[in-house]
């Protein structure tokens, strides 16, 4: 027991030390290198917030009343719109089925609280975002790794209360079928569980060799879904489509009696977007210029390291959509965490995210063009093997 808690004093959470702080030495290995580090790392974006949302933002600055924490009538359609024309749902309701929220990091972890959920357990899949059991542990639930491909193999949700699935994949850029989703549909709703399905990086998939790319139907596509939302949420953030991250723009969607208890709950903690923030995002939502502009900008930068991390001998593993590349040597994460430190480049290790990606590491393509050629150039210059 520590002093402040024999004092009386509350115990605190006991929540892991954030995992990013344990990057520092292999920072501090990647900054010695010649010319600096790299940092391929966390993934923020880097481009510049488009125009036409900065005006946005700039033209609702005199906000002086509370905004509304369910969102303006005209994000809401925004949203409904967005769903309709690049997610295949045409059947959002605007008045209660969408709401804006914080970033969806802050939705991830708080979902299992505000919904209310007791006794049964939170999944996730085996290499996920770490937020996902976050969020479990913040409700007092038990969290565990249990996949899609289980579930179709005949795992039971029974005992599953909220089922996170993720496609694209983070950090491995895997995408589920509209036929695995459909099935899935099937079973949790016969054993009462709940889907949220975080799809951030679903304008963002890439051509393979032949020239095709993968399809990635949301969890809402009415051709999975006959248009019946039941017992569905889907996950949505402008942060890497638009470069909104600083923002804290993002969204839920789905089934209207879910999102409305989502949005009850929401106005006695006061976790409301703020107005011009609101306004920016539909005017993001809108504007789709800007979208296919940033989404040039990665498959460029993708072209240029993917093929230099081949050549150094890293394997590529899934990675057909997203802003990363999920890559292993076959040894231990943090050994090849710092064979990359020493050439200058900081990566995610693969242990962050679950038992499954020990042998993995994370290289996000969200650097500058200029960073994305100096990595490329240290592999070529130094490969791995």
């Amino acid at each position: 027991m520590n002093a402040r808690a024999s004092a009386g004093f509350p115990p605190g959470l006991g929540l892991p030390e954030y995992p990013w702080e344990q990057l520092a030495l292999y920072r501090q290995k990647a900054s010695a290198v010649e010319g600096g580090p790299v940092d391929l790392s966390i993934g923020t974006p880097v481009d510049p917030t488009p125009e036409v949302i900065q005006a946005a933002l700039a033209q609702a600055a005199d906000a002086p009343g509370y905004p509304t924490t369910a969102g303006t009538p005209a994000l809401r359609r925004a949203i409904a719109g967005w769903y309709a024309r690049r997610r295949g749902a045409e059947h959002i309701d605007p008045e209660r089925g969408a709401m804006p929220t914080l970033g969806s990091k802050e939705l991830v972890a708080w979902l299992p609280l505000l919904l209310g959920l007791r006794d049964r357990d939170v999944a996730f899949p085996r290499v996920a975002y770490p937020t996902y059991a976050i969020g479990a542990r913040l409700a007092g639930l038990h969290g565990r790794a249990l996949d899609v491909a289980d579930v179709l193999a005949g795992a039971p949700l029974d005992d599953v209360a909220l089922l996170w699935i993720n496609s694209p994949g983070n950090p491995d850029g895997s995408v589920l079928s509209a036929g695995e989703l459909r099935e899935l549909i099937g079973r949790a709703r016969a054993a009462g569980t709940v889907i949220a399905s975080d799809e951030c990086y679903a304008e963002l998939a890439w051509p393979d060799a032949e020239g095709v790319t993968p399809e990635v139907p949301s969890i809402l596509d009415d051709r999975v879904t006959g248009g019946d939302y039941t017992g569905l949420l889907s996950v949505y953030s402008l942060s890497k489509q638009s470069n909104l991250a600083g923002y804290r723009a993002a969204f839920v969607a789905g089934d209207p009696e879910l999102v409305a208890d989502l949005t009850n709950s929401r106005k006695h903690a006061g976790m409301i977007v703020p107005r011009p923030v609101q306004e920016a995002m539909t005017q993001a939502l809108q504007d789709e210029a800007h979208v296919t502009a940033q989404k040039e900008r990665y498959r460029a930068r993708r072209a240029v390291l993917r093929p230099a991390v081949e050549r150094a001998g890293l394997r590529i593993d899934h990675s057909v959509a997203g802003l990363y590349l999920w890559c292993t040597l076959g040894e231990d994460a943090w050994t090849t965490l710092d064979r990359l430190a020493e050439r200058g480049i900081l990566a995610g290790p693969g242990a962050f995210y679950g038992t499954g990606g020990e042998q993995h590491v994370r290289l996000a393509l969200t650097a500058s063009d200029t960073q994305i050629a100096t990595a490329a150039a240290r592999l070529d210059a130094a490969p791995l093997r």
